[in-house]
């Protein structure tokens, strides 16, 4: 892969903090693929001792994600990548995975994506009213839960993306912490 066609696929943080510069941001899809609460955060949005969640790809046949293709700066490749390793491998719970993504104006592109390892400690399947009460009180070196949570909603409902767990979950977060 060359400086210029280095694509991510960002569909939780990433779509509203990359973290690295970027020439373009499309609205994309990858198939196979849904994103959920399935990850514990030790890290950026729990801790060891008091576990966050945080959104992860799990692959599921038939099933499709919408969120954010940026496509990085010429001449960043290896500054981007060291970056996103540095942020998205901090625990080994996801795996780096070269993934066909269509965007929105038609193209199909390959792109760096981080996919949940349904192997490692970390997997979770979680009921959504017990994922809410975790995100509700949970807080990691990059900030409370919550703040992911509501962020990565938003981002979705400017998209234009649906995404009725997560709605549900916004809505319930802020019934049960009052905000």
């Amino acid at each position: 892969m060359s400086n210029d066609d280095l694509w991510v696929f960002g569909y939780g943080s990433l779509m509203w903090n990359p973290g690295f510069d970027h020439d373009e941001a499309v609205v994309a899809t990858l198939p196979e693929y849904h994103r959920s609460f399935c990850m514990r955060s030790i890290h950026h949005r729990g801790t060891e001792e008091h576990p966050g969640l945080v959104l992860a790809l799990d692959e599921l046949a038939g099933a499709h994600c919408q969120g954010l293709a940026f496509r990085a700066r010429a001449g960043t490749y290896d500054k981007t990548m060291a970056d996103l390793r540095e942020r998205e491998l901090v625990s080994s719970a996801y795996l780096e995975k070269q993934l066909t993504i269509n965007l929105q104006d038609g193209r199909r592109v390959q792109a760096v994506t981080y996919v949940i390892d349904p192997d490692h400690v970390q997997y979770c399947q979680i009921e959504l009213v017990e994922q809410a009460r975790i995100i509700a009180s949970a807080i990691g070196g990059r900030g409370p839960n919550t703040e992911y949570l509501y962020n990565t909603a938003s981002h979705l409902t400017e998209l234009g993306i649906e995404d009725e767990d997560l709605s549900w979950l916004s809505r319930k977060v802020r019934a049960l912490t009052g905000n």
